[in-house]
């Protein structure tokens, strides 16, 4: 309101008094020899005259500073970007600002125009400097004379190095691969070269380790299997801890790379696995669920190892039915599954007893040019008892029972080493009559 009433305090007095004064004057003159001003006035050409003169009065004062319609002001335009002359092919330039702040001072229409006509370029011109330490002096294009400007910072200190180049091998990274279908996956990648230029300074190129294309599947094209070529391929510098390397130059800067998407998938069984044993008595008589196979999707290598999609429910003290409602986890590699989970019925029973005899006893894991035997015939074969409802057990197929020793770790010499009864029915519990069993292992 203070501004407000300063500006109609100075229209007041160097203009608006002056005039009503004149007008007055006139309008007494006219009087006094019997003419009507308001006569003269509605004349066309009058009009024109008296307004072509108040204009021509009110511009000398403005711009003969007169009258100042705003007071003197200060603007600062952050982060104005630096304009870097020099010669790129033979320097490299250490310590040159990307951007400086200007601050303008000026009266507000002036600094209006300054930014509406300028195009605020700071400039650092380093022609003519050769290798070694500069304070150099940054320049403004200013466009209105009638602003005071400055430059934040207005000098800087530049170091000039002698440009060198070496070739490095080009690698690849990819990012975003969570954007791509999780349907699809790569099945190669192919660059248009093999070998970029490096140029720099010589203590920044001893940093570089590494130059990779990073290619990006974030990309609106790749939606289906086929073959694609990805163009403008971004290249950076990495040392060898992964950071990138400032202040070097990849020639060429971008190139094309060919990526092959593919699609495979397979049908697998649904593998329910138990843990921990049903309360005293009780068994599990039957196991259903409402999903018996699963769809998966990955690399071609990943899915050709996989058996199947195992899922575990913990039926440990359980006396009575239940429903199990289990997520089923996607295993490694795999990126995509028809099912994510399924819904597993147990029913228990009473408790039976089963005894089997004659399985044979496996060694696993044996180290490399060791060789393991039993120390006794006794110690080949081992005698289960298996632990379920009679009907389970009446079906059991003994073939899908298996015994062994695991010997990971185990040297020369002899050893007692538990035995491990397996089998792939989660009904059924196997415990061996003989926990341990001699082997002895010597050298080839």
């Amino acid at each position: 309101m203070k501004i407000l009433k300063k500006i109609y305090n100075i229209f007041d007095k160097l203009i608006i008094t002056p005039i009503s004064r004149i007008v007055y004057n006139i309008q007494n003159f006219f009087k006094s020899r019997n003419l009507s001003v308001e006569k003269m006035l509605n004349k066309p050409k009058v009009l024109i005259y008296v307004s072509l003169l108040l204009a021509v009065g009110v511009y000398l004062l403005i711009n003969s500073k007169v009258v100042s319609l705003v007071e003197t002001q200060a603007e600062i335009l952050d982060n104005q970007k630096v304009n870097l002359i020099y010669n790129e092919e033979a320097y490299v330039i250490e310590g040159a600002p990307k951007t400086v702040d200007i601050t303008l001072i000026g009266r507000s229409s002036d600094l209006y125009l300054a930014k509406q006509l300028g195009d605020n370029e700071v400039t650092l011109d380093l022609t003519g400097y050769g290798i070694g330490e500069h304070k150099v002096k940054l320049s403004y294009s200013q466009t209105i004379d009638s602003i005071n400007y400055k430059l934040d910072p207005s000098y800087v200190m530049v170091i000039i190095k002698e440009k060198q180049s070496t070739i490095k091998s080009l690698t690849y990274d990819i990012l975003n691969q969570d954007q791509l279908d999780p349907k699809l996956s790569i099945g190669k990648i192919e660059l248009d070269r093999s070998e970029v230029v490096v140029k720099g300074s010589e203590e920044t190129l001893k940093k570089v380790a590494t130059v990779k294309a990073l290619v990006d599947l974030n990309n609106e094209e790749l939606k289906e299997a086929g073959t694609y070529t990805l163009e403008n391929v971004k290249l950076v510098a990495y040392n060898e801890k992964g950071v990138v390397v400032k202040g070097v130059e990849v020639v060429p800067s971008t190139i094309n790379a060919q990526i092959t998407l593919e699609s495979f998938s397979t049908e697998l069984p649904l593998k329910i696995n138990t843990t921990g044993s049903p309360a005293s008595g009780t068994a599990i008589s039957e196991i259903n669920s409402n999903i018996s196979n699963v769809k998966v999707y990955g690399d071609q290598e990943t899915i050709s190892t996989l058996k199947n999609i195992p899922v575990e429910i913990d039926i440990d003290n359980l006396n009575s039915d239940k429903t199990f409602n289990v997520t089923i986890s996607k295993p490694n590699g795999i990126r995509y599954m028809s099912e994510t989970a399924v819904t597993i019925e147990v029913k228990v029973g009473t408790e039976s007893s089963k005894e089997i005899s004659g399985i044979g006893i496996e060694t696993r894991n044996i180290g490399d040019n060791l060789v393991a035997n039993a120390s006794s015939v006794d110690d080949t074969t081992a005698t289960v008892i298996a632990k379920g409802v009679q009907s389970v057990l009446d079906s059991i197929d003994t073939s899908k029972i298996s015994a062994y020793v695991d010997l990971t770790g185990y040297g020369v010499g002899n050893h007692n080493v538990a035995v491990v009864i397996q089998s792939d029915d989660p009904k059924v519990q196997f415990v061996s009559k003989v926990k341990t069993i001699n082997i002895i292992i010597s050298a080839k």
